[in-house]
């Protein structure tokens, strides 16, 4: 007995890679009626491999280096309650720090896809087209000028979505040109930037060197204030991605074929990207602008699994992993003065986007 295709019978010529739910791709099951998670053994394997090494990477921040705890002291802290240096070490000192990490990488990851998949476009990412740039800017204005009137969060949201207007209209093709985008993103993030600058250049000594870290991306000083502020963002977040994923996954098909299955494409892009500014500014609200977690951690998520679709939960896992690895570095580095974490990310995610750049040109789409 042949399976049935559904409702893509009367429409377009189906791809064979389309499963039976819907028109889904292969790998892809639906949880009720609008929740569309990856189930392929590669996205099982790759993302229960991604969760084991999140939880060495965890382990090894907080137990290595002079201040670090032992597995038995960490376990009996955790099982027990913990007092003195472990009180020290998980509530005050690198408690946080980790907690903010794991959810700003996810929100960088989930982000990064998002911003991806809307655009049909690797090179497209809230750092590359300087969206954490202009949260950042945002964030320092609100940290500097108007510390107690307007949140923090708040003002990175309005400067990643003016970032998002400035090359939206600079492209003079939306997101749709891979060239433009990167040409208008370096254009927005160069002036972000100077702005940054200039206004840590206009204030008080003492508040600019703590704004320096925050704008090339840090996690130290971090408190369960910063933490719960990130993980808030995900939690009013999340439910809004997992109802786009079906809608994401179709359009990833053609505009044609997704508007025929009932996806609205148009409709089911803009919602993306707004969700991908906001995931983006509740990240660089807490950690700063830190670079290209949001470039790099969807692209080896689909690179890991081969398959087609957003891969969000992959690309959040691999997020985090990211950024709590270049936080590792960033503590245990035997390089004097302490430097940034996104020092070591952009050192990393430099070299990936240069070889992006490369691929993407010998492929003729720059």
């Amino acid at each position: 007995m042949k399976p049935r295709l559904g409702r893509a019978e009367a429409g377009p010529r189906v791809s064979p890679r389309l499963g039976r739910a819907g028109g889904l791709p292969l790998g892809y099951v639906r949880l009720g009626r609008a929740v569309v998670l990856p189930l392929a053994p590669a996205a099982l394997v790759t993302g229960l491999v991604t969760v084991a090494l999140l939880l060495v990477a965890v382990l090894a921040t907080l137990s290595m280096g002079r201040l670090g705890l032992t597995p038995p002291d960490l376990w009996s802290a955790l099982t027990q309650g913990a007092t003195g240096k472990q009180a020290f070490v998980l509530e005050r000192l690198r408690g946080p720090r980790l907690v903010v990490a794991v959810g700003a990488g996810a929100a960088l990851g989930l982000s990064g896809a998002l911003f991806q998949t809307v655009t049909r476009n690797p090179l497209a990412s809230p750092d590359v087209i300087g969206l954490n740039a202009g949260a950042g800017a945002g964030a320092a204005v609100v940290v500097l000028l108007l510390a107690g009137v307007v949140p923090a969060p708040l003002g990175a949201l309005g400067g990643a979505v003016l970032a998002m207007v400035l090359v939206y209209v600079s492209t003079g093709a939306g997101f749709r040109n891979p060239g433009r985008l990167i040409v208008a993103g370096i254009g927005v993030n160069a002036i972000a930037i100077a702005f940054t600058q200039y206004v840590v250049y206009a204030v008080e000594r003492d508040k600019a060197a703590v704004l320096t870290a925050y704008v090339n991306g840090s996690l130290a000083a971090r408190s369960w204030d910063h933490a719960l502020t990130v993980w808030l963002v995900l939690a009013a977040v999340v439910p809004a991605v997992a109802l786009l994923s079906r809608r994401l996954s179709v359009a990833e098909m053609g505009d044609e074929l997704a508007a025929g299955l009932g996806a609205e494409p148009a409709r089911a892009r803009s919602a993306a990207v707004v969700v991908s500014v906001v995931l983006s500014a509740g990240a660089v609200a807490v950690a700063g602008p830190i670079a290209f977690v949001a470039l790099t951690a969807p692209q080896i998520a689909r690179r890991l699994t081969r398959l087609p679709g957003p891969h969000l939960t992959l690309s959040a896992l691999m997020g985090a992993l990211l950024l709590v690895l270049a936080d590792l570095a960033a503590q245990q580095s035997p390089i004097p003065g302490n430097l940034p974490v996104g020092i070591y990310t952009l050192a990393v995610g430099g070299l990936y986007l240069g070889y992006l750049l490369t691929r993407e040109w010998k492929k003729g789409t720059l």
